[in-house]
């Protein structure tokens, strides 16, 4: 998991796409699905987390959290 306030994370995905999740500021797995979650800066997800976007994570090859001056760009 990772937990940074409001980062922008890069997804890449087995059919070559790719897609940026903007606005979230962690991530877990959550059974066969990979989940972006915005939690308001605590360093965790729970009740009042709100679900930003699921995938399956068997779609992703890779999750990248995109560095601050790559974030200004998007």
């Amino acid at each position: 998991m990772s937990t940074l306030p409001y980062m922008n994370f890069e997804l890449s995905f087995v059919d070559g796409r790719a897609e940026v999740i903007s606005g979230a500021d962690s991530y877990e797995q959550e059974g066969p699905m990979t989940t972006f979650f915005q939690s308001d800066g605590r360093n965790y997800v729970d009740f009042w987390s709100s679900r930003i976007a699921s995938f399956r994570t068997t779609d992703l090859t890779s999750v990248r959290r995109m560095a601050g001056d790559e974030q200004a760009a998007v």
